[in-house]
């Protein structure tokens, strides 16, 4: 009942300190909630007993995993030298030489010892970071900056103070041992959560072509996804779970557009269980923190060898160590910049970036797991005074990122404003054929697949006559995304199921295409036009192709598996244009030839076929039909954008697109209503799934 209780009280004071934040916004929350912890602590003498390990997987792996998956991955990746330099060298030049310095700063203190606090006060929170970046108005490339290295320096920070405490427990170090270590909880642990989220996501994609849209299954799946990736790590692998949930995370983010738009119920059911769970762990997390500093203190202030004034200087001497630290390295990496900066432009962002890296849970939970005792029996040296600096530091961090960032930082942050969408008329949509169309057909009431079908035809047709030649690959891409609705539609309309006529006619009719683009293939490279590398991939991928039709499964185009082929073919492409310049534009070139000129045969072979007077093509479902063709001028469209394609631009085209196509499915639906077409049910959950479809788009910004 105890722990019950606790866990209401902690839920009550996040609640409470939000509540006081809406009226005092210049105090970051999570100061608050330190604050609130603390003193509810004094009052009710409170203490929980922290166990590390569960507070790890309980609170540090799914905030982390949902940093990861909300991190942009443009930036990571184009930060991805200081990210790496910040999260590794500057960690183990922060444990050396601060630990050095404390020690000599605390003569009492040994230098082991001082090495695992300056180790474990190395890694930056992010959770802090945001906190924090919420009140202040950061340059964008400092936060993401401070934010990426804090998803990866916690196993760098926490390796280097575990090795350190064993020093100082048993007295023995091996170098070698410890690099080893380092290596193979950091490799293991990213290895673990790409495996592990690559199949996480073939069951989420299996799902998909199964139709099991279950949203409360599909939620409890994701959100359960870093507590097992963790548990799995570091149980069984006995590597950092800490890595695994980052990577994991951030390789979900890159997938995610795979399925995010047939799943949109789900995805943003999912997306708002994140967070509830982020508000509360964060929270409740912080007010922990709170909890724990009476007693992290306790011994420190009543401690003969320092005296409690000096103990607080003590936390200003070693914040200003490890502010010291990180300034200088910012700087001096600023040196090797080829962009010309000023020395005062560089001074302040030096500045910026070691102010914004603030400590929090990390280091608290690392703290708490310091021993009473080590191997000799004697107590831990010092280890109260540990407790109370690093709790101190962490404090001193966010204050003095709070007070001072905002005289750097001041309003260097632009604000961006989403421009205007313009809607269509609802004359556009609601013309006197549709409606005559569906008076013909005489149904007094659609059911709701049938209604959404004329939705998401509707949606089809605007964006058919949105097409320009600017926005030709937005479009069709944005169309394969409805085909493949409708098509699911269709075949759940099917009176047998176990014959549906769209697979069926899909099936022959991807056979048709493919031996006409193997008869192209064969024509392209007797006349030379392609090396024959690139003859015997398209062979074998043609060969492959045709052997699953003749095993009824038809072909998908979008997921993991589909991602990872043309992966492989665009690490080929980079390798060769890389290493031999002249070489690589011949290859590229001639892959590009071969894209296009295989799209073209199919169309084309398609159009044959279906004119043959053999064929009856009134047989052959027009949405199989007219998928295969958008399909093969989608990959026209991104060949022939491929050399100069603009990926923020597409994006745009793309949100823009989509928001017209929600527009026009809320009109399509609204007819569909007025003219008394659907019952009240039906009508309230098809809106709901386009204001689901909506709310989605707004809120998940393209990368």
């Amino acid at each position: 009942m105890a722990i019950v209780e606790t866990v209401i009280g902690l839920i009550l004071i996040v609640l409470v300190s939000n509540l006081i934040n809406h009226y005092f916004k210049w105090l970051p929350v999570s100061l608050v909630q330190i604050l609130l912890g603390t003193i509810i602590a004094l009052i009710f003498n409170l203490k929980i007993d922290l166990d590390a390990n569960w507070f790890l997987l309980l609170f540090i792996a799914p905030l982390l995993y949902n940093d990861g998956r909300r991190f942009p991955r443009k930036e990571l990746w184009k930060l991805k030298g200081p990210i790496f330099n910040n999260a590794i060298l500057l960690v183990f030049l922060t444990m050396l030489v601060g630990g050095f310095l404390i020690a000599q700063l605390i003569p009492s203190m040994p230098l082991p010892v001082g090495i695992a606090l300056a180790a474990v006060l190395a890694p930056t929170d992010p959770i802090a970071v945001h906190s924090i970046s919420k009140q202040v108005r950061l340059p964008e490339n400092v936060l993401h900056l401070v934010s990426g290295e804090s998803l990866i320096n916690d196993a760098s920070g926490l390796i280097g103070f575990k090795y350190a405490i064993a020093i100082v427990i048993t007295g023995y170090f091996s170098l070698f041992q410890a690099v080893g270590d380092f290596f193979y909880v950091s490799i293991i642990g990213a290895i673990a959560g790409l495996l592990l989220m690559g199949l996480v996501i073939l069951i989420i994609e299996w799902l998909i072509i199964k139709d099991f849209n279950d949203v409360v299954f599909n939620t409890v799946l994701q959100v359960s996804i870093p507590f097992i990736i963790y548990l799995v790590t570091e149980k069984y692998l006995h590597a950092s779970g800490v890595i695994a949930v980052v990577v994991a995370g951030v390789f979900f983010a890159s997938q995610r557009n795979n399925f995010i738009s047939v799943q949109p119920e789900i995805n943003l059911v999912t997306e708002r269980t994140w967070d509830i769970i982020a508000y509360l762990l964060n929270g409740t997390m912080f007010t922990i923190l709170g909890v724990e500093l009476p007693f992290a203190m306790q011994g420190a202030i009543k401690s003969d060898r320092v005296d409690t004034f000096r103990a607080f200087l003590l936390i200003g001497a070693v914040w200003l160590i490890l502010l010291i630290i990180r300034v200088c390295w910012t700087f001096v990496y600023q040196l090797f910049d080829r962009q010309k900066t000023k020395m005062l432009v560089r001074l302040k962002i030096a500045l910026i970036s070691g102010l914004s890296g603030v400590r929090g849970a990390i280091t608290m939970a690392g703290v708490l797991t310091i021993p009473l005792t080590i191997a000799s029996g004697s107590p831990f040296p010092e280890r109260s005074l540990v407790l109370f600096l690093a709790a101190g530091v962490i404090i001193l961090s966010m204050l003095m990122a709070i007070l001072v960032l905002p005289f750097l930082a001041g309003k260097s942050l632009a604000i961006q404003t989403r421009g205007a969408n313009t809607e269509l008329d609802a004359a556009e949509l609601e013309s006197d054929e549709e409606q005559s169309a569906i008076a013909e057909e005489q149904i007094p009431i659609l059911t709701k697949s049938q209604a959404k079908l004329y939705i998401l035809k509707n949606a089809v047709r605007s964006l058919e006559e949105q097409r320009r030649q600017q926005n030709q690959l937005a479009v069709y891409q944005l169309i394969l995304e409805y085909q493949y609705l409708i098509k699911k539609l269709e075949i759940s309309e099917e009176d047998q199921p176990n014959e549906a006529s769209i697979i069926t006619d899909e099936l022959k009719l991807n056979r048709v295409a493919i031996k006409g683009q193997q008869k192209e293939l064969k024509r392209l490279y007797q006349s030379n036009q392609i090396q024959q590398n690139i003859f015997q991939y398209y062979q074998k991928r043609l060969e492959h192709q045709l052997k699953e039709i003749d095993h009824g499964v038809a072909l998908p185009h979008f997921g993991l598996l589909f991602s990872l082929k043309r992966m492989i073919l665009s690490f080929d492409r980079h390798f060769k244009v890389k290493h031999d310049a002249q070489q690589g534009k011949k290859f590229m070139a001639q892959i590009r030839l071969a894209e296009r000129a295989l799209a073209k045969t199919a169309i084309k072979t398609l159009s044959e076929y279906l004119r043959d007077p053999a064929v009856n093509e009134k047989k052959f479902n027009r949405e199989a039909i007219y998928h295969l063709i958008i399909r093969y001028r989608t990959l026209i469209e991104k060949q022939k954008n491929q050399a100069s394609s603009d990926p923020t631009a597409f994006q745009q085209q793309m949100k823009s697109l989509r928001l017209k196509s929600i527009n026009v499915q809320r009109l399509s639906l609204q007819f569909l209503i007025e003219q008394g077409y659907l019952d009240h049910r039906a009508a309230m959950q098809l809106r709901q799934y386009i204001n689901h479809e909506e709310n989605l788009l707004l809120r998940v910004d393209p990368v």
